[in-house]
């Protein structure tokens, strides 16, 4: 689904990443890791056709990304921002409308009547009771629900999530993980997440990538890449890694010991 081939991304004379190699395919669960300033969010940027690399090619469904048009990328890519959606006078059912627009035409009218999956949606997130309030009267994780409704109704094939759990306590992070997870198990979409919680990245993604200074320091399954000594190498703190006791993921326990 995704190719990149020596895709390097400069701003000014700062190289953001650089020389990354990475092939994606269909329905798989990357999470992108690494340290503050590694280049994730940039990558996910470039992925999203908002950035442009400064070269190498960079290719979804065999055409360059370059190539597709904002609403025509929009069509397949739905990106969901770390802030989600801040509270406005919006009510929820009309942001989920908003997620329609890659398919409507100048004046607004679909071929189709999204309606009823809409509804579907609604009903999937357990947002009825929510759907005709503002979204300045909903709690943190409500709006993040709401957001992710919104790109649901996009119905894309391709997920772009930049850090979605940030501003959300433990109980919403692994709400709106799970809903994540049920939507690839029921559509079999691709997801490619920046996280920043490993353990969250073990328990949910299929494989990992991780970047340091811009570059590729690693990919693997999250067996491979969560051992103590790699930890250690690309993040600079002393931790112990521990199976999951329901479902065997590496799970990351930290000292307050860090690296100079």
């Amino acid at each position: 689904m995704i190719t990149l081939q020596d895709v390097s991304k400069r701003f000014d004379r700062v190289n953001a990443v650089t020389g990354i190699d990475w092939n994606v395919s269909v329905g798989e669960w990357w999470g992108i890791i690494g340290p503050n300033g590694s280049g994730k969010s940039t990558l996910l940027h470039l992925l999203s056709g908002v950035e442009s690399p400064s070269s190498g090619h960079l290719q979804f469904r065999g055409r360059e990304v370059s190539s597709y048009s904002r609403k025509e990328l929009a069509r397949s890519v739905a990106v969901l921002q770390q802030e989600g959606l801040g509270p406005s006078d919006f009510t929820v059912r009309e942001v989920l409308e908003m997620g329609r627009y890659p398919f409507q035409d100048w004046m607004g009218r679909e071929k189709k009547d999204s309606g009823p999956l809409l509804d579907r949606i609604i009903r999937k997130l357990e947002l009825e009771n929510f759907q005709s309030r503002r979204l300045d009267q909903l709690s943190g994780g409500q709006r993040q629900r709401a957001a992710l409704g919104k790109v649901m109704a996009q119905e894309p094939t391709l997920l772009l999530l930049d850090e979605p759990t940030t501003y959300l306590d433990i109980h919403h992070q692994l709400q709106f993980m799970n809903m994540v997870a049920e939507w690839r198990e029921d559509t079999g979409i691709t997801v490619i997440s920046v996280l920043h919680d490993l353990n969250l990245a073990a328990q949910f993604c299929d494989q990992l990538l991780v970047l340091q200074d811009g570059k590729i320091a690693g990919e693997g399954t999250p067996a491979e890449i969560l051992t103590e000594d790699f930890i250690r190498q690309v993040f600079r703190v002393d931790p112990a890694v521990v199976s999951h006791p329901e479902n065997g993921a590496p799970q990351v326990l930290l000292t307050a010991n860090v690296s100079d």
